[in-house]
């Protein structure tokens, strides 16, 4: 995964790729991890409501060598600390609206 580009490949537990957006990345001092904010870019990710459910993981990025890796969040904490920054930032999406 790439800072530049705004796409990622992920592949689910079936073996299936699917085509992701990133909304957007940070880091975190306090756990030492990059995380990122994604949703699926096929309309079949919708769900009854034409709603697209983001998802987080914690990544590695790429280097010249190697792709990005995404991993699990592990911890209670991590959790908390994730929707801590996802509310900030529908905050700051719903000021930019008004």
């Amino acid at each position: 995964m790439e800072h530049g580009d705004r796409h990622i490949t992920v592949v689910d537990e079936q073996g299936n790729e699917q085509l992701c957006e990133i909304l957007f990345t940070f880091e975190s001092d306090d756990f030492g991890k990059s995380y990122v904010f994604y949703y699926p870019v096929s309309k079949e990710a919708e769900d009854e409501n034409g709603e697209t459910e983001v998802h987080v993981s914690a990544f590695i990025p790429a280097d010249e060598n190697q792709e990005g890796e995404l991993l699990p969040i592990e911890t209670e904490e991590e959790w908390d600390m994730i929707e801590e920054v996802w509310n900030t930032f529908c905050a700051e999406q719903e000021d930019e609206e008004e």
